[in-house]
């Protein structure tokens, strides 16, 4: 019996052809910047561009991003200690704070804290280190960051009958880690509705544009679904993962889902998932040029 004769594979789809190539482009990004930073940083560079006003204020914008990063690496976690002035306050009124800070859009923004005192001192059932253990006390931070998601995770509550109690943690680094970057993923977001607002020629109070768009909204408070209006009364709906990047992107008009809209917005950049949200805001950057 002669087998069957072997099935040539299928050419690649536009749309795969596509996604190779924007993935070969961020890659090349990717190694330019690299290779910038690594030029802007050499003391060799440095003295061949002291010469030229232009480069040498290139330089010192890439010293100063650089030394902003740094602080945001190092120094965006701080904790101090205070006092609760209510006498009849837990643990004599200690109160151990934590500081988060973000910058967003390169600007520095209002603080957040996060006061933990430890509520659990007084019972006789536990252990002297667990007497010692954490509790979120009081915040400022956003009622849309899991905080309590975290705590729960990082800074569980002992067993009060001493029941199990060795198989529970508490791990202040990581709720800290934990917390200031869902904190920055939210500004971030914020941020990415922020630039494409901007890109698409929309003020505070909308109106039209070259683009045809009224309004860029976030949808939620999360700042996970942005809502795209049009003025033909089409509307759209941008998702976004965590770091921003487009998870799907639906647009409907009059009849239906409108497929072509929501190829124009994603202008050729791939298939939803694949696109950072940065490409949306070049690409409505351009349609509101007239391109």
């Amino acid at each position: 019996m002669s087998s069957p004769p072997p099935t040539s594979p299928q050419p690649p789809t536009l749309d795969d052809e596509i996604s190779a190539l924007q993935s070969k482009i961020n890659s090349l990004k990717s190694t330019l910047a690299l290779q910038t930073s690594t030029l802007l940083t050499a003391p060799s560079t440095l003295t061949l561009l002291s010469s030229d006003p232009k480069l040498t204020s290139q330089s010192a914008l890439h010293a100063s991003h650089l030394q902003q990063t740094l602080y945001r690496t190092c120094a965006t976690l701080t904790l101090f200690r205070v006092q609760d002035p209510d006498p009849n306050a837990v643990d004599a009124g200690s109160v151990l704070g934590l500081r988060i800070e973000v910058v967003s859009r390169a600007k520095f923004l209002r603080p957040y804290y996060v006061l933990l005192n430890r509520p659990w001192t007084s019972f006789p059932s536990l252990s002297p280190a667990q007497k010692k253990w954490l509790q979120v006390h009081r915040h400022t931070v956003p009622a849309c960051i899991p905080l309590g998601g975290l705590a729960a995770r990082y800074l569980p509550a002992p067993d009060k009958k001493g029941n199990n109690t060795k198989r529970r943690k508490q791990d202040l680094a990581k709720f800290a880690r934990g917390l200031r970057r869902e904190v920055v993923r939210y500004h971030a977001r914020l941020g990415t509705v922020a630039d494409l607002r901007k890109a698409a020629g929309l003020g505070r109070g909308g109106g039209g544009n070259e683009s045809g768009l009224v309004d860029i909204s976030p949808a939620d408070a999360e700042v996970k679904h942005v809502s795209v209006e049009w003025e033909d009364g089409r509307t759209g709906r941008l998702v976004m993962g965590d770091d921003g990047e487009i998870v799907k992107l639906v647009v409907v008009g009059e009849n239906g889902r409108d497929r072509e809209a929501g190829r124009e917005l994603l202008g050729g950049l791939g298939n939803a998932g694949m696109v950072r949200a940065e490409e949306v805001v070049k690409r409505l950057a351009g349609m509101n040029g007239g391109g």
